[in-house]
């Protein structure tokens, strides 16, 4: 047997996140082949994932992340099972470590594919299971391409928002980290009354109708009043038409305009873990 030196567990430790005593354990079992022991943290990883496969990852962090152009931006969530281990800065870490790779991956398979440290993003999820002892998997992944995109995340790393703007100017930063913070504050459903589905366009107004009813309007009424409160719920839930959270005695779209009047947004997505 190899003389397994308390350097070469340091080493090990370090290129895997393992802790001290798997290290030792798995130079030990590979006589000190420094590679094999690697491959076998791997596959205690995997085997600590396929135990944890159908546990509920609901805690996490997520990041959003816009390239140096500032023309796409991406949000992901890396999921956990305990707001412990969400909190963990490794854990932080690698949440933005495989965020930047999401920005040249333009979908979710894309990414858990990518290479990070010679393994792909999906293999170095499975061997960060068996190192922390909680399943990890990638949640959300949202990505939006326009002239100008910008970038939010709430403290914490539970809410975060991306927003395209279709102009790049002098004041393209600031509008969109305030249309961003808009956008985690509100939660709206979509971006206006177009985006807003069919299916919550009926429950609102089955909801307005029902309301009336109890206040005992006429039958016949009840479509046209309903349609009009459906405007009140457009302009509270969708983001062009909300107050701006800055001055709510205009809207997200009128201060735009008062900032550019050749700008709009284009798209917005929002992640959120809380």
């Amino acid at each position: 047997m190899s003389n397994i030196t308390a350097a070469d567990v340091n080493k090990l430790r370090k290129s895997t996140g393992a802790g001290i005593m798997d290290c030792k354990k798995a130079l030990v079992e590979a006589n000190g082949d420094f590679e094999l022991a690697i491959e076998n943290l791997r596959k205690k990883g995997q085997k600590v994932a396929a135990k944890r496969a159908d546990r509920e990852s609901s805690e996490g962090a997520v990041i959003a992340k816009v390239n140096s152009d500032s023309n796409s931006g991406v949000i992901i969530s890396l999921n956990c099972e305990t707001d412990f281990v969400a909190k963990n800065e490794s854990f932080i870490s690698l949440a933005n470590q495989i965020a930047e790779l999401a920005l040249s991956s333009n979908t979710k398979e894309e990414l858990l594919d990518t290479k990070i440290e010679s393994m792909s993003v999906q293999e170095k999820l499975i061997e960060q299971t068996g190192v922390i002892g909680e399943k990890l998997e990638i949640g959300s992944f949202e990505k939006i391409n326009s002239n100008f995109v910008g970038s939010y995340i709430h403290a914490g790393n539970k809410i975060a928002t991306i927003v395209g703007l279709s102009n790049n100017f002098d004041g393209s930063f600031e509008v969109a980290k305030n249309v961003c913070m808009q956008a985690a504050a509100m939660n709206p459903v979509a971006l206006d009354e177009d985006g807003v589905s069919n299916e919550i366009i009926e429950k609102e107004i089955e909801i307005a109708k029902e309301q009336l009813r109890a206040e005992g309007k006429p039958e016949a009424m009840l479509e046209n009043i309903a349609k009009g409160k459906l405007k009140k719920f457009f302009k509270d839930n969708t983001l062009v038409n909300q107050a701006f959270i800055k001055d709510n005695k205009t809207s997200v779209n009128e201060y735009i305009k008062s900032v550019n009047s050749d700008c709009s947004i284009t798209d917005f997505k929002r992640v959120s873990l809380v």
